[in-house]
């Protein structure tokens, strides 16, 4: 899915947009498919039941047509002898008689396939049609023989209408005679029984098709909304962005004067005081020499080491702009000669620890964590007033943690204010946000704890066949 984005070259919100519509059109798709595999499945079984109850109600019609002929004519059928000629003409002429409806009559095969009776096709009357199969195949007069000598029966099948000529789908009753060898049945016409089926199958799916577009309605509504939220959330997240820029942006801002207001009183209060010192001790043994005065020797030795103290004044605030230790040896290193200076430079008892581990921290990492060292000594010296402090860097299983302790007065007692409020430790936590990483502050008014952890993917591999000690040092 990332990789078909990204050749798509979407922007963010048409990604998430994607995200919310795709599973939502899957869903009402999904859902739609089973509403209309299950109404049409409800509907066939509905439909077939109805097939089933009007082709039995023809059944039932035709069994007693059937049922009365044979009563009105069965006084004489059942006195004659199997050769009686003038009882089975007498019968055959009620038979033709027995016409009903547009479609209805009776009819009469003996069992070798002779039409006997059929008033409504005529033609067929004194022919042998043994042999007759319809359009589909189905040997009719043989079914009608064949049920006849079982007794009585029901046949399916097709038939030419009398009014029409064409065929169409006939349910007929069979009964017999046995003793005079007869077929004897009439059947109904079930085209109405289709039609009703084939309305109501029409119905059905004139309703799956509204069911359709009452989903696609509801759906098109739920994008349209999704769509609008998308919008609305895009433009409130791209003013809460622009907002949070503005404010990141100050705050660069903010800490770049800092900056820059931090070096210039230390290059203002410090080397510009040592350098002015230099020059004074400069013109005064030049006024010495001009007047061959002894003391001019001590007063450029005194200048000399004003100079030497101007250099290594620089070299500490060129340290703590950026320490060439942690670009060469390490961030262990580098906060050792932090720990060390802080030690010289404010008496305050300090030390620092580490355990070895062979994972290497990138660059970022070395970075961030440096300067949350940097900015903690900072307000342990200005704020704290802390008679001991304690770095501790150990690499683990989750990735590597730097923790800064103090026994000073807390940070919520020094700054009245909740511990996150000052701009130092903002700066702390947006450097591990930066990273991914996680910053604890635990203040008390027994002193301070401040625990800073990178993760375990900003930390790189050994290097290959890293013996050394100091190789292996973060």
């Amino acid at each position: 899915m990332r990789a078909l984005f990204s050749r798509l070259s979407l922007t963010y919100g048409q990604k998430l947009f994607l995200l919310a519509t795709v599973p939502l059109i899957l869903a009402v798709t999904g859902i739609a498919i089973i509403v209309a595999l299950q109404s049409r499945e409800l509907a066939e079984r509905e439909m077939l039941s109805l097939e089933t109850q009007l082709i039995e109600a023809k059944k039932r019609e035709l069994r007693n047509y059937v049922t009365q002929a044979r009563n009105g004519f069965y006084f004489i059928y059942g006195s004659a002898p199997p050769d009686d000629e003038e009882a089975k003409r007498q019968v055959m002429q009620i038979l033709a008689a027995m016409i009903y409806g547009e479609e209805g009559y009776f009819w009469v095969y003996d069992y070798d396939g002779t039409n006997l009776v059929s008033p409504r096709q005529t033609d067929f009357i004194n022919g042998n049609w043994i042999d007759l199969t319809d359009s589909e195949g189905t040997p009719v007069v043989r079914e009608f023989i064949e049920t006849a000598r079982q007794g009585a029966g029901y046949v399916e099948h097709l038939w030419p209408k009398p009014s029409t000529g064409e065929e169409a789908r006939m349910i007929t009753y069979v009964t017999s005679f046995p003793s005079w060898q007869w077929a004897v049945g009439t059947g109904l016409f079930i085209d109405d029984v289709v039609k009703s089926v084939a309305a109501a199958r029409a119905e059905v799916e004139a309703r799956v098709q509204r069911t359709f577009f009452y989903i696609g309605a509801i759906t098109f509504v739920a994008l349209l909304l999704v769509f609008l939220t998308g919008i609305f959330l895009n433009i409130r997240e791209r003013r809460l962005a622009d907002a949070k820029l503005k404010q990141l942006t100050q705050r660069v801002f903010d800490a770049q004067e800092e900056e820059r207001g931090r070096v210039a009183r230390e290059l203002h209060d410090g080397i510009s005081q040592i350098l002015v010192g230099v020059k004074y001790a400069l013109d005064i043994s030049r006024r010495r020499i001009a007047q061959n005065d002894d003391r001019a020797g001590d007063t450029l030795d005194k200048g000399i080491d004003h100079l030497s103290r101007a250099i290594q004044e620089v070299r500490r605030i060129s340290r703590d702009l950026r320490p060439g230790v942690l670009d060469d040896l390490g961030l262990g290193p580098a906060l050792k000669a932090l720990t060390d200076d802080f030690r010289q430079r404010t008496g305050i008892e300090s030390e620092f620890s580490t355990v070895v581990f062979r994972n290497r921290l990138d660059q970022d990492s070395k970075i961030a964590l440096y300067r949350i060292a940097q900015e903690a000594l900072t307000n342990i010296e200005r704020h704290a007033g802390a008679t001991r402090v304690a770095i501790d860097l150990r690499g683990h299983t989750r990735g590597a943690t730097l923790r800064i302790s103090d026994n000073g007065c807390g940070i919520s007692q020094t700054r009245g204010d909740r511990p996150s409020s000052g701009i130092g430790l903002r700066n702390m936590q947006e450097r591990m946000d930066q990273l991914g990483g996680m910053l604890r502050i635990l203040s008390t008014k027994d002193g301070t704890l401040i625990e800073a952890q990178v993760p375990l993917t900003h930390l790189l591999p050994p290097e290959p066949g890293s013996g050394d000690q100091r190789k292996a040092m973060p």
